[in-house]
């Protein structure tokens, strides 16, 4: 038999379309519920706020309708998400997830520098506040966001989406009770500055998460390497293998939050080419079980015909048989 390139379906997957993975513990009737209740709460907070002055209780709610649209968004990205894979779509839709992630959190800096301006505002323009309306509005928002943030909690450990929204959520939790705290201040103290000043203590924690989320959402989108791995290390540990006299044209990528890809070309001698299955299986168990890669398509090459460097370089020797 004369040489050819061994096919990438032994260098280390097959050829079977994949599957979008069912995210263990997840309950899209969860994800509803929640939609509900924070619209709810939302109409609730919109009247409470416009009848009590309070511009923390208003912002609170725009946060709160902010949540309910990012928890539909979380429902219908992770519908997608499940979606068989295609053969236009062969890793499946396994990024919709993400990319309501991104949207989620875009609004929530929208939501966030929204409340910067209107906290600023009402220190100069000082309007009335009926205490006790903001007082029990604020009571009914923090058993609501509560109730939502426990519907999430075992969802959002598998998902930055809905992590994402889970830590909606939580700022709306602690903002509920700074308004109630706010609002004791204003009815036995008149203090009616702890309005605005809530607001931009509240605004701030809001830009903190998203200036902690939205980065990690983008890398995966832009198909980074992922930020624990050392690919320098990934490197020395192949090679380290038995059989194997080199690795390039390596390329490292996060599919979504539990799944890496890896491709690159593996250099062997002439020798180890009956050995070629042994040395691909070593390969991929030190992948998977150090680097948590499960998903790599290896092409193997003679040490004396190896490709050149170049992004466009041809296999002129990837490991054959002859017979």
């Amino acid at each position: 038999m004369s040489e050819h390139k061994l096919q990438h379906d032994e260098g280390g997957h097959s050829h079977g379309l994949t599957r979008s993975d069912d995210l263990a513990g997840v309950s899209d009737l969860r994800l509803i519920w929640a939609v509900i209740i924070n619209h709810i709460l939302t109409v609730g907070e919109v009247i409470a706020g416009i009848f009590s002055g309070s511009v923390a209780l208003l912002s609170d709610a725009a946060h709160n309708f902010n949540d309910a649209n990012a928890l539909l968004i979380a429902y219908i990205a992770r519908k997608i998400s499940k979606k068989e894979a295609t053969e236009r779509f062969t890793f499946g839709y396994r990024r919709a997830e993400l990319l309501g992630a991104v949207i989620n959190l875009t609004l929530l800096a929208v939501i966030g520098l929204y409340l910067v301006y209107e906290g600023i505002r009402r220190f100069f323009e000082p309007e009335e506040i009926t205490g006790w309306l903001m007082a029990a509005a604020s009571i009914l928002a923090l058993v609501i966001d509560v109730g939502t943030a426990l519907l999430l909690w075992a969802m959002s450990k598998g998902s930055l989406n809905v992590r994402a929204a889970f830590v909606h959520n939580i700022v709306d939790a602690a903002g509920s009770v700074a308004v109630l705290i706010g609002a004791g201040a204003i009815i036995w103290l008149q203090w009616n500055w702890v309005d605005p000043v809530l607001t931009l203590v509240l605004s701030a924690y809001i830009l903190y998460q998203v200036y902690a989320m939205l980065p990690k959402a983008m890398r995966i989108l832009m198909e980074g390497t992922p930020v624990d791995l050392d690919v320098q290390d990934l490197v020395d540990e192949v090679e380290k293998l038995e059989g194997v006299e080199g690795l390039h044209h390596l390329h490292v990528w996060e599919l979504d939050e539990q799944n890496r890809a890896l491709e690159a070309h593996i250099v062997i001698d002439r020798e180890s080419i009956e050995q070629f299955h042994e040395i691909k299986q070593r390969i991929k168990e030190r992948l998977a079980h150090d680097f948590e890669i499960n998903h790599s398509t290896l092409e193997f090459e003679y040490t004396a015909h190896t490709c050149d460097d170049g992004e466009t370089a041809v296999i002129a020797g990837a490991a054959s048989r002859q017979d």
